[in-house]
Order: C-alpha cells, then sequence, then structure tokens
C-alpha cells in the first residue's frame, strides 16, 4: 500500500521500516501511528520476511509527537485523550509482539515517544552521534504510554532517573544502561546492522520466533514446577518439529538447513 509518513520495502527476507518526516524530525501523529501498526502488522504476517528493521530518514531518528499533533490534544475531552492514547498503546505493542525479530538503527536524537519506538524493538544499535531524552515532564506530561517497553530496556533503576530528570544523554550512556545494544561511529552503523540482520536471517525461521516468543514469557517468571514443565514443553515440540528435526539432521550431515536454501 501506499504510505504517506513511512517507507516500507522488503529486499532479500528483510523488510525495511522507514520512518520518513524528516523535516518534522520524523516526530508523529494519528496518520504515523496508524501506519506504523498496519506495516508491523502487515510484515508480521509474511512468511518471506524474516526481520525488520525500523529506521528513519534525516537527522534525527524520531523527536516524539508532532507540535501540530499535540495542539489538537489540547482540546481533546478524557475520553478522546483516552481513545488517542490508546491507539498509540496499540501501535507499541504490535510492534513489541511482532512475530519477526526486529531492529532499530537509531541514526539520530531519539526523543520521548521515539524511545518508545525503540524500546518496542529487540535489538538496538545507536549511532554514537545520537541522543536521547525522555522530555514529557518539561511539558508537564509523563511518559505513560511508552513506559512498558522503555522500563524493559534501561531498567527500573535508569528509569527513576530519566523519567523524573528529563536529562538528555548521549549513545554510550543508553549503551550502559542497557537502552542500546551496540554504540557505533555513523559510518559503521549501516554494516553493523547488516550484520545482525544476516545473523537472523540464517536461523531457524520457526526457532527465532519462538525463542522471542521465549524472552517475552519466561522474563520475570519464578522458578516454579509450572515454569520448568512450561519450557520442558517447549524444547520437546521444537525438536519434534520440522526445522527442528531438520536443523539437528543438518549440522550432524555436515549440509546447509533447507531455510537456507
Amino acid at each position: 500500500m501506499e504510505y504517506q509518513t513511512l517507507t516500507v520495502s522488503i529486499d532479500d527476507k528483510v523488510a525495511a521500516v522507514t520512518l520518513n518526516r524528516p523535516d518534522l524530525r520524523n516526530a508523529f501523529n494519528e496518520h504515523a501511528i496508524a501506519e506504523l501498526a498496519l506495516a508491523f502488522d502487515e510484515l508480521g504476517r509474511i512468511d518471506d520476511v524474516r526481520a525488520i528493521v525500523l529506521a528513519a530518514n534525516g537527522p534525527a531518528f524520531c523527536a516524539g509527537a508532532d507540535l501540530n499533533w499535540m495542539k489538537k490534544m489540547a482540546g481533546y475531552s478524557h475520553s478522546e485523550n483516552q481513545q488517542d492514547a490508546a491507539r498509540l498503546a496499540d501501535m507499541l505493542r504490535t510492534i513489541y509482539l511482532c512475530p519477526k525479530p526486529t531492529v532499530a538503527k537509531v541514526q539520530g536524537d531519539c526523543y520521548a515517544g521515539g524511545m518508545g519506538l525503540v524500546a518496542a524493538c529487540d535489538i538496538v544499535v545507536a549511532s554514537e552521534v545520537a541522543h536521547f531524552c525522555l522530555s514529557e515532564v518539561k511539558l508537564g506530561l509523563i511518559p505513560a504510554t511508552i513506559s512498558p517497553y522503555v522500563i524493559k530496556a534501561m531498567g527500573e533503576q535508569a528509569a527513576r532517573r530519566y523519567f523524573l530528570t528529563a536529562e538528555r544523554f548521549d549513545a554510550n550512556e543508553a549503551h550502559r544502561i542497557g537502552f542500546a545494544h551496540e554504540v557505533v561511529t555513523a559510518e559503521e552503523l549501516d554494516t553493523t546492522v547488516a550484520g545482525i540482520v544476516k545473523a537472523l536471517v540464517t536461523n531457524s525461521p520457526n526457532a527465532v520466533v519462538q525463542a522471542k516468543k521465549l524472552v517475552r514469557e519466561v522474563v520475570g517468571q519464578p522458578v516454579t514446577d509450572a515454569l520448568l514443565l512450561d519450557t520442558a514443553n517447549r524444547i520437546a515440540e521444537i525438536r519434534a518439529s520440522t526445522e527442528g528435526r531438520e536443523g539437528v539432521a543438518s549440522f550432524l550431515e555436515k549440509r546447509k538447513p533447507t531455510w537456507l536454501n
């Protein structure tokens, strides 16, 4: 379909979803939210897509909410604000629950809601020139809708500081607190992301989907008999799966698995 705020492409099993409002620092509005939700939902259903890269055109990755959209929201009723926030929440959840592995390629500044987009992805690679900021409290707001993903990404202790101070911090600090997996020079960004994506698409598609689900569903769980039984069932099921059998057989026979053909 034709997108107004994004570009979407698929090349050699890798989809690229690129924020494309560079003149507005890729700030999002209701249209961008709807298009992001649609893009990730549709790409998550395409068998030939093995990984999705979330990127942005222009010097900034995402400045958060569009000012014109914020002006419009200022006149909303409580019910209208709630519905509007729910659409943003649904979009972030769509990215977070997307069955395909997602990689955020952060080439520039990432503020407020933009940090929610990044935190909802599985892997984050940032350019060393990028800066980050949870700026909501400066405007009398709070980063409520993005909080489930941002807190998971940076941890409670870092969130206590940056939610409250709205300090701007650099990519190295984002890496130190766990928000970014890797920080590279601007020149190395494309190559680094390509290397990660190559690793993703050479693995068993089903195993990658199930491994992503495993992390999401096991994290924070107490080690109980029920959890042990659940994890035993998961490995039993995937060992008996078509790709599980093929992966072990190809390893023992010293050949490529069929999903690489």
